[in-house]
């Protein structure tokens, strides 16, 4: 449960979904630890809310996919006597092509970010929420994970990864104070298109990353495992569990193949 005076860490806080979630715990009373690679947005991010919600708002630079970048992030929390309450695992992106002509480095760096880096953030911190019999987690995944997604093959095995594992610690930890969400956003206006850098990735029309958060945050109220915001993402996600996998294939590789 969301209450004030806790703190929220915030990855992938320098723009996008990330933000709004940092402006959108701050706005609740909770001081913030804004965790991305962009010092310099984060400066005036912290900078904006301090200002504005009169809270503690506490950066810290890092680059995520890196190995030991979880463990020195929880150790710079630690070094500062900041006891997390609210994990939001934002941070990811995605790469779009055939899978053999992608940069073998790219990809690993988007399975490190999305996956790995998720779970150990999740690992580190879990600990101390269960010490204290209250706490939450927000692991942004996407619709991307309720189906294979050709040419996006390694985002969509990752998303799905985050759905599986989210959903799965959800139900480990829901009697023991701590609440799990799984989000699932489509298309959002955020600067995530323009590093994957191909239109066709981007299917449907853009939610705001405002009414993203809005969903995640009525989701935590009522104890959901997961949210799809927008009725259209949410009804093709219960659609894609009840066609033929090969069809779904079929639909979805013919949305996102590549035009040159």
């Amino acid at each position: 449960m969301i209450k004030q005076h806790q703190w929220a860490l915030i990855t992938g806080a320098s723009s996008g979904i990330g933000e709004v979630f940092a402006l959108e715990m701050a706005s609740k009373g909770n001081h913030v630890v804004l965790v991305a690679r962009s010092e310099s947005k984060l400066e005036q991010l912290a900078e904006r809310i301090k200002r504005t919600y009169q809270v503690r708002a506490e950066v810290i630079v890092s680059d995520l996919s890196e190995l030991d970048a979880p463990q020195k992030v929880y150790e710079e929390c630690q070094k500062r006597g900041i006891q997390i309450d609210i994990l939001i695992n934002n941070a990811g992106f995605a790469t779009h092509g055939y899978f053999e002509q992608l940069p073998g480095s790219r990809q690993q760096d988007e399975i490190m970010l999305n996956v790995l880096a998720l779970t150990n953030m999740t690992h580190l911190f879990l600990p101390g929420m269960l010490e204290k019999e209250n706490g939450t987690v927000i692991n942004v995944a996407s619709t991307a994970a309720f189906q294979p997604d050709p040419f996006m093959a390694v985002y969509g095995a990752t998303k799905a990864f985050v759905l599986s594992f989210t959903e799965a610690l959800y139900e480990e930890n829901w009697k023991r104070g701590v609440q799990f969400l799984a989000l699932c956003p489509g298309s959002t206006e955020t600067p995530f298109f323009d590093v994957v850098g191909a239109s066709e990735a981007s299917v449907g029309k853009r939610d705001t990353p405002e009414h993203v958060v809005a969903v995640a945050m009525r989701a935590l109220e009522k104890g959901k495992p997961y949210a799809v915001p927008g009725a259209r993402n949410y009804w093709t996600a219960q659609f894609s569990r009840l066609m033929p996998r090969k069809s779904m294939l079929r639909i979805v590789g013919s949305m996102l193949r590549p035009r040159f």
